[in-house]
């Protein structure tokens, strides 16, 4: 038994010194690390900026109006803010797509404009707004202020009530929504580094 015990230390005193070998190795190849780190760095930033297609988001904004023109109990209020999230949903729906398809003349499916649109709407309240994105920041800004107003007159037409006021038109997005560069290149740099230290501890 005391032999076993004996046989057990030594075996974990070899392990620390193996790691502590390790960590030595580690820190003298250092320069190393912290070159492929740069050059992940480098790889991860160009490819991004080579190989993916910026995209370009642009938002617009709804105020969903309850049936009557005055808002008299906290249950119209619940019920206006509830069917706000209904007609998120109708403002992605094919009539509405298909019409902002042809009032703006694009030579999209279906499928394909209703994919670049997200109708978003803020907990408790009726505000609804819609985020286009797209490659071509101008076509973004269109398309989102074009489906503002046909959603508008959609929801007027089922809801039976006014029309929804813009609240916010959308602007020309003047930087890329995605990809994000520097996230990118950051995880190429430390895929790299840990590369680079996992090879160096194998092969010692």
């Amino acid at each position: 038994m005391n032999e076993l015990k004996r046989l057990e230390a030594q075996r974990d005193d070899e392990i620390e010194i193996d790691l502590g070998e390790i960590f030595h190795l580690l820190l003298n190849k250092l320069w190393v690390i912290i070159l492929c780190f740069i050059v992940g760095g480098v790889i991860g930033f160009a490819g991004t900026k080579i190989l993916v297609t910026p995209q370009y988001s642009a938002s617009s904004m709804i105020y969903i109006l309850p049936k009557t023109r005055s808002v008299t109990s906290l249950a119209d209020i619940k019920m206006g803010s509830k069917l706000t999230s209904d007609f998120g949903i109708l403002a992605k729906s094919r009539p509405v797509i298909e019409e902002v398809n042809k009032n703006l003349k694009l030579d999209y499916s279906y499928e394909q404009l209703a994919s670049m649109v997200q109708a978003t709407n803020q907990s408790d309240t009726r505000i609804l707004r819609f985020t286009v994105t797209d490659t071509d920041p101008i076509e973004a800004k269109k398309i989102a202020n074009e489906l503002a107003n046909v959603a508008a007159e959609r929801v007027a037409y089922v809801m039976s009530s006014d029309k929804p006021k813009i609240v916010e038109e959308a602007a020309v997005p003047k930087s890329p929504s995605s990809p994000n560069t520097k996230k990118n290149a950051s995880v190429v740099a430390l895929v790299f580094a840990f590369a680079a230290a996992a090879i160096i501890a194998v092969s010692y």
